[in-house]
């Protein structure tokens, strides 16, 4: 397990870090702080193993926090200006990341600690093992909701947003396709259509260029692109009679 804090003086940066590190089974955040002096007390009495550093935070920014720590963990800078970065690498943080942060530049960071470690851990964010997490959070309406993946129909893009539609309501969130995608473990979840993300688990037929399902007690039409529709009916004659 890799143990990790989150420093930052912005609660939605620290709220987004978190529910990224929820989605790696073998990353856990032993705690996160607005400043980087409750930090370094923290640090006196914990071992821990990566530290998410934000640059630009008051009393003491992170490049002065790094540098007056004798023996600091591996660290990941995260902040808003890029030109900051050339100093980051200077202390020898391992990556050095822009926000807003999407998933999959976080991921490839967290996989430069685990080259670096030497961790023979799951290096696969919904990879197929005991310690998989059947659920993920998504930020909807001001806070952090819970979306269990059981409980997932399908996923819609609409620009910017993307709308989680189980079997009885809907959460909007604000990401994208691709990087919602990536947090959704591939053996229940697939691509059928540009602007859709499937649960093939709740696949009740497939006609044509379409897949029903069952929402809100009524059957529902999803399109299936062209460019997708190969590896869905590779996917459906795996389970085939």
């Amino acid at each position: 397990m890799i143990k990790a804090i989150i420093v930052d003086d912005e609660p939605l940066a620290i709220e987004i870090l978190e529910t990224h590190c929820a989605n790696i089974a073998d990353l856990e955040v032993q705690s996160t702080f607005n400043n980087a002096i409750d930090a370094s007390t923290y640090l006196s009495n914990h071992q821990v193993d990566l530290m998410f550093l934000d640059i630009q935070m008051p009393q003491l920014t992170g490049l002065e926090f790094l540098k007056s720590l004798a023996n600091p963990p591996k660290v990941i800078f995260t902040t808003a200006y890029s030109e900051y970065a050339l100093d980051g690498f200077e202390l020898n943080a391992l990556d050095y990341l822009l926000k807003p942060i999407s998933f999959d530049r976080f991921f490839k960071a967290v996989n430069k600690y685990r080259s670096v470690s030497g961790s023979s851990s799951t290096s696969d964010a919904g990879s197929n093992n005991e310690n998989e997490a059947d659920f993920m959070f998504v930020k909807a309406d001001k806070k952090l909701v819970k979306i269990n993946f059981d409980d997932i129909l399908y996923i819609e893009g609409l620009k910017d947003y993307v709308i989680i539609r189980s079997a009885d309501k809907r959460v909007i969130t604000l990401q994208t396709m691709k990087s919602l995608n990536e947090k959704l473990p591939d053996s229940r979840f697939m691509r059928i259509h540009r602007s859709y993300i499937m649960n093939t688990d709740k696949i009740e037929a497939l006609m044509g260029n379409m897949v029903e399902v069952t929402e809100r007690g009524e059957k529902k039409h999803i399109p299936v692109g062209k460019n997708y529709r190969e590896d869905l009916l590779a996917r459906i004659n795996e389970n085939k009679i």
